[in-house]
């Protein structure tokens, strides 16, 4: 039986792995949240990988919050960079294959179409950027890895786009939603599935993968798809966000 070690287990992520443990009996997992474990602590990371055995490691933990990250950007490098290079150095001197969850906000979304593996990744705001550090730390500590880019993840786990749109809806006549930022929304369980297949099965043969659910659209568009009430488009500008978006990030 194949032991995983899931970090972030209180995230959207961690929470729809949860979700879907009984579907792989021959998987034995162990999910992590910072009480358990805090990946941001050398010490803590040394003592939890001596005490127990894995075969693989999720690391979901990430910090995500786009605009915030502008102002706390030590947290996010925190997390996002520093976390990802100890995990990797534990997983190598353990002989634990880690996957790492990265994001399409590594792109500057300039590019015109979907982004492959190979695209060179030029952030534009602190959290793709922290993301970034993250992927190079773990390139260069080495070890058995696999970073896993995904989009626009929604589902009715955690905090996300899925349920702040519907938690607002229960109470708006409308909701006005950006229809100028393209990406490849990609519900959460989906991804799941792509990697606990991919466990199953020894199946991670690159360094680098991205996982979407392939439809480009805006988040105008997908809010939409999640609720009846009107949703009415507006343009990002008229936003004010702190961090600076890429225009379209759709992944393949």
């Amino acid at each position: 039986m194949k032991r995983v070690l899931v970090t972030g287990a209180n995230g959207q992520l961690g929470l729809a792995i949860k979700a879907a443990t009984a579907a792989y009996p021959e998987l034995s997992f162990v999910f992590t949240g910072k009480k358990e474990l805090d990946v941001t602590s050398p010490q803590q990371i040394d003592a939890f990988f001596k005490a127990n055995r894995f075969d693989y490691c999720i690391n979901a933990a990430a910090y995500t919050n786009v605009d915030k990250a502008e102002e706390e950007t030590a947290a996010a490098y925190a997390l996002n960079e520093n976390a990802p290079r100890l995990l990797a150095e534990a997983c190598k001197q353990h002989n634990v294959f880690l996957i790492h969850i990265s994001t399409d906000y590594v792109f500057d979304g300039t590019k015109g179409e979907s982004y492959t593996t190979v695209d060179k990744p030029k952030p534009i705001n602190v959290y793709g950027a922290s993301k970034l550090a993250g992927e190079q730390a773990l390139a260069a500590v080495g070890g058995d890895s696999c970073i896993v880019r995904t989009s626009w993840l929604y589902s009715e786990y955690g905090n996300n786009f899925q349920t702040k749109i519907l938690e607002k809806a229960k109470t708006a006549p409308h909701l006005q939603v950006v229809s100028d930022l393209l990406g490849t929304p990609t519900y959460a369980p989906n991804l799941v599935v792509f990697l606990l297949n991919k466990i199953n099965d020894s199946a991670f043969t690159s360094n680098v993968e991205h996982f979407s659910d392939g439809k480009t659209m805006s988040w105008h568009a997908l809010a939409k798809r999640l609720t009846q009430i009107e949703i009415k488009e507006i343009a990002s500008e008229t936003l004010n966000l702190k961090a600076k978006r890429p225009k379209s990030t759709s992944l393949i």
